[in-house]
């Protein structure tokens, strides 16, 4: 398998995500998910991903789609397509697996995959983080990890509107 069939092996639809959940599951490996637009991938998102990574075994990363960016941020996001911001997603590292979702909120995503551990960044208090109450109903651990001053997607596509 050469390296972009590897990346793209990463990719998933919300079907087939369910099976590497039950593998994971069967070895008894902790399943971490996070989600989130990534429209204008930046070193946050890196340094959140590798972090949000080395709470489990598995890193599992929601994307929404073009759709529902474009519901959430405004006509003029998302700057990159979907496709696009999903294989750049799954060359990084940390992530195992990266799966679109069209609705606002990863929800049903989140209660398809059952995670372990469910992330977001530090700018999201816990008892905000959508799926919070789910994972800790089954004693799921919800955390809000540190947000990494200086690096925003507003803040890039304003710097550049500014050139």
């Amino acid at each position: 398998m050469n390296m972009l069939e590897r990346i793209t092996s990463k990719l998933c639809t919300s079907e087939t995500i369910l099976a590497h959940c039950h593998r994971a599951r069967f070895q008894n490996q902790r399943i971490v998910f996070t989600n989130g637009c990534f429209d204008v991938l930046h070193e946050g998102h890196v340094r959140y991903l590798a972090e949000a990574r080395s709470l489990g075994n598995l890193l599992i990363v929601g994307m929404n789609s073009d759709a529902s960016v474009t519901r959430l941020k405004g006509p003029e996001r998302p700057i990159n397509a979907e496709d696009s911001r999903a294989l750049l997603l799954a060359s990084l590292m940390a992530v195992d697996y990266v799966v679109p979702f069209d609705e606002d909120t990863p929800e049903n995503l989140i209660h398809l995959v059952h995670p372990d551990v469910l992330v977001k960044g530090g700018d999201w208090a816990v008892e905000q983080i959508v799926g919070s109450s789910f994972v800790l109903g089954y004693g799921g651990e919800v955390r809000s990890l540190p947000f990494h001053e200086g690096f925003s997607t507003t803040g890039l596509v304003e710097k550049i509107r500014q050139l």
